[in-house]
């Protein structure tokens, strides 16, 4: 095998492994393997929508006020969820509208990441309550029920109506935090506020449950917090570049994990989790439930009207009790935004490993960093792409001699392996021994170049997703034509020049002495422009000079080297 061969198969074999490797992220098994609920657990239903009560399986409850506030009732098929009284919130990274109707975090637009670069005035929706893109975040609580069936306990949930003074709230300027506050009241008295916090800046959000029991008995129940969502969503995605959308679980013990629609079909997962959290995540953007930390929660998946919904949420393990005559205060917290690891680090443990980088996210993580840190100097991600390329180089560069110093040696050589091809004709086997003959007389490594490229493909692949994956990039601009370097390159001027500099490298290495083979490197440079084409801007950028890079190199590597007698 000589250096053309082996460019050829790394090239065919990394584009192959990023088709395979998007599949599988996308359309793939995925490492969790929902657990069967056993029959000391609670059991729901495949196809309800309802949140187990404490210890029993709930069927659809009477039609009376305090059934239906303490059980939640099937949804009905096909129908976009229920609305009450709506209330708006803006600060300054959110516009977002809570339903009175279970409390329920309806709709978040991201003030700062408009849709197109065209419409800077109309941000991106992440949450919705509308057919065919529900996409929400539900809380509430399980309420007791005795064994006769009647409620002991009624507690609110994502079907019970709240209260609100106001439908409208928005941060001032100079306001560092808003609170919008939501009440229900029991049948027997218990007073439950439902508080959302949120701060300047930030996308975290406080949920906060405040109870106070004014009734004549102690309040029992225990909490739950779900996202609830369709297959689909609003915001588009290339077609060529796949990114997963779907459920994700985090566990101390078994760290990121991914539980996708298929998996929610297939069966409910139930599994209980200390010190995690859940989310549902799509390219760039997510939305996840942290709960309070020291407690176990039981981590669950369902599905709604005959898998036209997913759910995915936790309950509390713990049942919380309230006396009498006395208060209490249960909490958790959300994270509805864009995937910015370092905030995301901040708010949860593990919870920027949404920023999926695959199996090499060692390696990718530092590239992040560095390229982050040479953003934040030059103030612009083109350029620090173009940057971070030339370092990356530099750290290569003699891993990189050693590879064209093997082709320029090939090159050198050429016309005498031409000549012994045409002396053995068709006997393989001759032409063969008598090249290794010469690789041995001149003191030709044939494989020297192929270690330098295979410990590289593993940094070219991580930066590849860190390129795919950061937020950062969406509509980061760079020069004149290229307003988003997650976009493709509206003029196809960047995938010509990669062109371009792929036929120059193959005009530098040794031609195969297999015609079909030549004709392949022929045509390799052409079938990467097409496929390059639609690849983000960003990714392009780093191939073009990566390549510029490389035949600057090997130019002068193969000059120095043809020159030697």
């Amino acid at each position: 095998m000589d250096n053309n061969r082996l460019i050829l198969i790394v090239a065919l074999a990394a584009v192959s492994y990023l088709l395979w490797d998007s599949w599988q992220r996308d359309y793939g098994p995925q490492p969790v393997t929902p657990v069967a609920t056993s029959s000391t657990q609670t059991q729901v239903p495949q196809g309800s929508g309802e949140v187990p009560m404490a210890g029993e399986v709930p069927s659809a409850p009477a039609a009376s006020a305090t059934n239906r506030d303490a059980s939640v009732p099937e949804a009905k098929s096909s129908m976009a969820l229920k609305r009450g009284q709506r209330v708006e919130v803006t600060t300054d990274v959110f516009h977002a509208i809570i339903d009175t109707v279970g409390g329920d975090l309806r709709v978040v637009d991201l003030n700062n990441y408009p849709v197109e670069v065209k419409t800077p005035d109309s941000p991106i929706r992440l949450l919705n309550d509308r057919m065919p893109n529900i996409f929400v975040a539900q809380s509430g609580f399980a309420g007791k029920r005795s064994k006769s069936g009647q409620v002991t306990t009624a507690s609110p949930n994502h079907y019970t109506k709240y209260t609100v003074s106001r439908d409208s709230y928005t941060m001032a300027d100079g306001q560092d935090s808003l609170s919008v506050d939501m009440t229900w009241t029991s049948p027997d008295g218990v007073v439950f506020t439902k508080r959302y916090s949120f701060k300047r800046g930030s996308y975290e959000v406080a949920v906060e449950y405040l109870i106070n029991n004014r009734s004549a008995k102690e309040w029992r129940g225990n909490s739950y917090y779900q996202l609830q969502r369709t297959n689909s969503t609003s915001i588009s995605q290339s077609q060529f570049v796949y990114s997963y959308m779907g459920g994700v679980i985090y566990s101390p013990e078994n760290k990121y994990e991914k539980v996708d629609f298929d998996d929610m079909e297939d069966a409910n997962l139930s599994r209980n989790i200390k010190d995690g959290w859940v989310a549902m995540i799509q390219h760039y953007f997510l939305a996840s439930w942290i709960p309070q930390t020291g407690m176990d929660f039981n981590y669950f998946t369902r599905t709604v009207n005959d898998n036209e919904r997913y759910v995915l949420g936790f309950k509390s393990v713990q049942e919380y009790s309230v006396a009498r005559g006395e208060q209490a205060a249960i909490k958790a917290r959300m994270f509805v935004g864009p995937k910015l690891q370092y905030e995301m680090e901040t708010v949860a443990p593990g919870l920027e490993l949404t920023v999926d980088f695959g199996w090499l996210t060692f390696i990718a993580k530092p590239i992040f960093w560095l390229l982050n840190w040479i953003h934040d100097m030059l103030g612009n991600w083109g350029w620090a792409i173009i940057v971070l390329t030339i370092i990356i180089k530099l750290v290569f560069y003699k891993l990189s001699e050693a590879s064209y110093k093997s082709m320029a040696n090939m090159r050198k050589i050429h016309p005498r392996l031409v000549a012994i091809k045409e002396r053995c004709g068709d006997d393989k086997q001759k032409l063969h021994q008598a090249m290794m003959e010469l690789y041995k007389k001149e003191k030709i490594n044939p494989l020297g170049g192929c270690l330098p490229i295979l410990v590289q493909i593993p940094v070219f692949i991580a930066l590849y997703w860190v390129l795919l994956e950061s937020v950062e990039m969406r509509q980061a601009p760079w020069i004149l034509w290229v307003q988003d370097m997650s976009r493709a390159d509206p003029y196809f001027i960047l995938p010509v020049i990669m062109g371009v500099t792929m036929i120059a490298q193959h005009k530098l290495n040794p031609t195969p002495l297999d015609p079909m083979q030549a004709k392949m490197m022929m045509i390799l440079p052409f079938v990467f422009t097409v496929f390059f084409a639609f690849f983000p801007a960003g990714l392009v950028l780093y191939w073009v000079v990566n390549n510029i890079l490389s035949i600057a190199q090997q130019a002068y590597i193969t000059k120095v080297v043809m020159a030697e007698k």
